[in-house]
């Protein structure tokens, strides 16, 4: 597989991450997609792993997704630039503490986002368990999902 189509791949990840932040995006779909794509254009027994891998983590994802409570970020104060703050966040934090950084750099971007809206502690506090608790699991529980699936991808691309 070629550089360009990597770089493609790579563009459709990051795509599927954004576009799980985003309602109405099918974010997890696209990262499975782009996965799909590498392991049909690069035929390795590690591409169909990491496939294999996607596939059942993204299975099990839509199974805890299913049991947490529903999405309402909307009521509860939930704004586009606080999805930015998380996901730079939980991107981050999965780089510089690896893997397990994206949780808390997550819930730090809800935090910073709010911190800068509201000026104090503790309403960014209260603001942040009202965002959690109303549908902050269930995106967190998506993102580090597709987060560790790029993770596979990147290492699988990186080590050969």
């Amino acid at each position: 597989m070629g550089v360009w189509d990597l770089l493609l791949v790579g563009l459709v990840l990051l795509l599927g991450l954004c576009g799980v932040l985003v309602p109405g995006v099918p974010g997890s779909w696209l990262v499975w997609a782009a996965i799909l794509w590498w392991a049909l254009k690069d035929p390795r027994p590690v591409a169909w792993w990491v496939l294999v891998g996607a596939t059942g983590a993204l299975f099990l994802c839509q199974g805890v997704r299913w049991a947490l409570p529903p999405r309402r970020l909307r009521a509860s104060g939930a704004t586009p630039r606080m999805a930015v703050y998380a996901g730079t966040g939980a991107l981050l934090g999965f780089f510089l503490l690896p893997v397990l950084g994206a949780i808390p750099g997550f819930m730090a971007g809800v935090y910073l986002a709010e911190r800068l809206r509201l000026g104090r502690h503790g309403e960014a506090m209260a603001a942040l368990r009202r965002a959690m608790r109303s549908g902050g699991f269930s995106v967190l529980t998506e993102l580090f999902t597709c987060l560790l699936i790029m993770g596979a991808w990147l290492g699988a691309v990186i080590g050969g």
